[in-house]
């Protein structure tokens, strides 16, 4: 916690864990709750929406305030909204809390604690007047979903015999993806055979829907780096006869960090990807290539 006054919690200090009962034992001094729907940094911006708790009510929220006692051990990166004020009769703030993803708080102890119904508070808040919470969960839903449509299309594009290996990849199993590279020499002993079906599954990321923020998840460069594993040579004899697939898992490698210092692809090779991105590709792909294998000189 950050800016708090050595009585901001009301004796609770900032290396304990949270609790229910330290939460419960503030709200039970406030003669009033202001919930804005910002920031802690702009919680004084005139426009921003707010609603004001008294009596009763102050009592429903420290039933929907209730989280998991311990809490994560962690802090979220984001500021966090809505902002939760909590003060005394003199209009004192002797509390400040904040919502993170509308799933866990930050104020009480040493890290966020995850609230034990975070829809049930989100609906409370919509039906006093502060939707954008509601509004905010729809968001990470939506989000959510986009996110688990492009991880299970990756793991149906696996090479054969490899999809239970991908799932436990994908969903960051202890050790997963050091099976599926073990379990992938295993099912394709041939070097050629094997760089060939990661090039193609490697050609999946490029024209994957995107998810929200943008960027790759990291399993998915699986392939990537199992084939950085593989000799060039080996590669790029592979890529003389190269499927669309190929062509695309191979443009992205080529263009990756990790490939940096390798050779770039020799002549007829050059040419075939430069024209195939230069159809087909989409706009990162065109810009990586401008500056990897396809720049001029």
């Amino acid at each position: 916690m950050t800016g708090h006054r050595d009585d901001f919690t009301l004796g609770i200090r900032d290396d304990e864990a949270p609790t229910t009962a330290a939460l419960r034992r503030v709200l039970s001094e406030a003669a009033g709750v202001v919930i804005v729907g910002t920031s802690p940094h702009q919680v004084h911006e005139p426009d921003a929406d707010r609603i004001t708790l008294a009596g009763a009510e102050i009592g429903e929220l420290a039933d929907l305030l209730a989280i998991v006692d311990g809490g994560t051990g962690d802090l979220c990166r984001c500021l966090g909204s809505p902002t939760i004020l909590v003060r005394d009769a003199a209009g004192q703030d002797i509390a400040q809390w904040t919502l993170h993803h509308q799933t866990s708080l930050r104020g009480i102890g040493d890290c966020d604690a995850d609230l034990r119904d975070g829809p049930a508070l989100t609906d409370w808040l919509a039906e006093h007047g502060l939707t954008g919470p509601r509004e905010i969960q729809r968001m990470l839903a939506e989000y959510e979903a986009q996110e688990e449509y492009r991880r299970v299309a990756w793991v149906q594009a696996a090479p054969s015999g490899l999809t239970e290996a991908a799932e436990a990849t994908s969903q960051r199993e202890d050790d997963a993806e050091e099976r599926l590279a073990e379990l992938t020499a295993v099912r394709f002993p041939d070097a050629a055979q094997r760089i060939a079906v990661l090039l193609a599954w490697a050609g999946f990321t490029p024209h994957a829907p995107p998810v929200p923020g943008g960027g790759t998840p990291w399993y998915e460069l699986a392939p990537q780096r199992m084939l950085l594993r593989e000799s060039v040579e080996s590669i790029f004899e592979v890529l003389a006869a190269p499927t669309p697939e190929q062509l695309d898992g191979a443009a992205d490698l080529f263009t990756t960090l990790e490939w940096k210092g390798r050779p770039d692809p020799p002549e007829p090779l050059r040419s075939v990807l430069i024209a195939h991105v230069s159809a087909t590709g989409t706009g990162p792909m065109k810009s990586r290539m401008g500056w990897g294998y396809g720049r001029a000189g």
